[in-house]
């Protein structure tokens, strides 16, 4: 049985012409053209596709257009042979539309969740880790000359401050301060902040009062 293929790639060879030279003429890659040739359509984009390039080979190479569609009816089956290409076969112009907008929903829909996932994560990050806590001063191993220690920081805004037990006041930006008096010698100041989920952080500081 003569094939589509076959006629065209005898028609070509006839004529001496390459494949380089149809690609560039009818702007078909050389891939197609070789899958028409081995009659291998499941190589190609889509049933209107393959058509089309049958069409556009058989009037390059003055073939009948008539003749070429029939033995291509006649051999391609587009349920049994058609899918989609390889990756890396077809351009991003040669997808199906409604493949190219199924992909950009799916990639929308999966950015929105994720930005969503890691909006949450972000607003209740306390409820897996312990809040933040920066005791500014006084600094480790600071010798002071007064019983009357200012005790300044930063720490989540939500949270709770205790200086040695005694709660400490928050600003709106999470900063806090509290005056403790101490008596003279070495001193153990501690500093613990704790959320609204019981996490807490701890930060000791070692001072020593000399009047």
């Amino acid at each position: 049985m003569i094939r589509l293929g076959q006629r065209l790639r005898e028609v070509r060879i006839g004529k001496g012409i390459s494949l380089e030279e149809v690609s560039r003429a009818t702007k078909i890659k050389i891939a197609f053209l070789s899958a028409i040739e081995d009659g291998m359509y499941e190589k190609l984009p889509s049933s209107s596709y393959a058509q089309g390039f049958v069409k556009n080979y058989a009037q390059f190479l003055g073939f009948s257009e008539r003749e070429a569609m029939a033995l291509f009816r006649r051999e391609f089956d587009e349920k049994r042979i058609f899918k989609v290409l390889p990756d890396g076969l077809v351009s991003p112009h040669e997808f199906h539309p409604s493949k190219r907008i199924f992909q950009q929903t799916t990639i929308i829909v999966l950015s929105v969740f994720v930005v969503l996932i890691g909006y949450i994560f972000f607003q209740n990050r306390y409820v897996f880790i312990n809040p933040p806590l920066e005791v500014i001063t006084p600094i480790e191993n600071a010798v002071l000359d007064t019983t009357r220690v200012m005790v300044s920081g930063r720490t989540d805004q939500n949270a709770s401050v205790f200086v040695n037990g005694e709660p400490a006041f928050i600003d709106k930006d999470g900063s806090f301060q509290k005056n403790v008096t101490f008596f003279s010698g070495k001193e153990t100041l501690e500093v613990t902040a704790v959320n609204r989920f019981g996490k807490e952080t701890k930060v000791k500081r070692h001072i020593e009062i000399k009047e």
